[in-house]
């Protein structure tokens, strides 16, 4: 098909000749070029390549998300993560835009672009440093801290909407010592001796303060977990997989909170 002769015989034994050498140095980085494009097509069936974008809030993103991410690289070290933690309506703007495929988020709405769907649900809870006198009960009520230094989360923040609520269901008069936006900083605080928090269940363990007791908060005050996606754009398998991974991770988390 050539034209032109590939080998040569001699003694009953082929050899290649000169124009044969000349194809095969050319084409070796093809055929190299080959059999990665394989191994990557494998790879990819297999759902251990790839890049997938995740966007959290703290509370998760500082909890249950790296435990899911360690999980989900140790079988797929080739899968690449662009990982950040934003604030609630950050995330929903750039899943909407598609910057992110997926977004773990605590108390969302309904959303016209996005599809919400729950993960979690579970209650708050009250984080105190082991050395007060709270951290010895096996539940805390708003009676409970009246005249004890409170650090509260932000006034029009979900969370911090609800903890307010729970104390006017009660009748219990609602001060506060310092108020935070974050959970996470609510946390590192009550470590710190400052105050009481009433957080989210998963933000104390995120905290990394081991000096940190973790008591169930009373009347029982709901708090959901999402993920969230684009209603325009489906799931790719690698985000789908890691998905599952979230799952049990917050499935695995819930069975040690209080």
């Amino acid at each position: 098909q050539l034209g032109f002769a590939l080998f040569e015989r001699i003694n009953n034994r082929l050899f290649p000749t000169q124009e044969a050498r000349t194809l095969y140095q050319d084409s070796e980085p093809i055929f190299a070029m080959h059999t990665a494009l394989e191994a990557r097509v494998q790879d990819l069936r297999e759902n251990r390549a790839g890049r997938i974008r995740i966007l959290a809030t703290p509370p998760l993103g500082y909890g249950p998300i790296p435990v899911a991410l360690q999980r989900f690289l140790a079988r797929r070290p080739k899968v690449r993560i662009s990982f950040d933690v934003l604030r609630l309506e950050d995330v929903a703007e750039k899943v909407e835009l598609g910057v992110s495929e997926l977004g773990f988020v605590l108390g969302i709405g309904d959303h016209p672009a996005l599809t919400v769907e729950p993960v979690y649900e579970g209650r708050m809870v009250c984080a105190v440093h082991r050395s007060h006198p709270l951290a010895g009960r096996t539940s805390v009520t708003p009676a409970d801290l009246r005249g004890v230094p409170f650090i509260a989360l932000e006034r029009g923040t979900r969370l911090g909407t609800a903890v307010r609520q729970a104390f006017e269901a009660a009748g219990e008069p609602f001060h506060l010592a310092v108020e935070v936006r974050y959970c996470h900083t609510a946390c590192v605080l009550a470590a710190s001796g400052i105050g009481v928090a009433v957080v989210d269940p998963f933000s104390p363990a995120g905290s990394g303060r081991p000096d940190l007791a973790v008591i169930p908060f009373e009347p029982a005050t709901p708090v959901r977990a999402y993920v969230v996606s684009s209603r325009s754009r489906p799931l790719s398998r690698l985000a789908g997989d890691f998905l599952k991974e979230v799952r049990l991770a917050l499935s695995e988390a819930t069975d040690r909170l209080p």
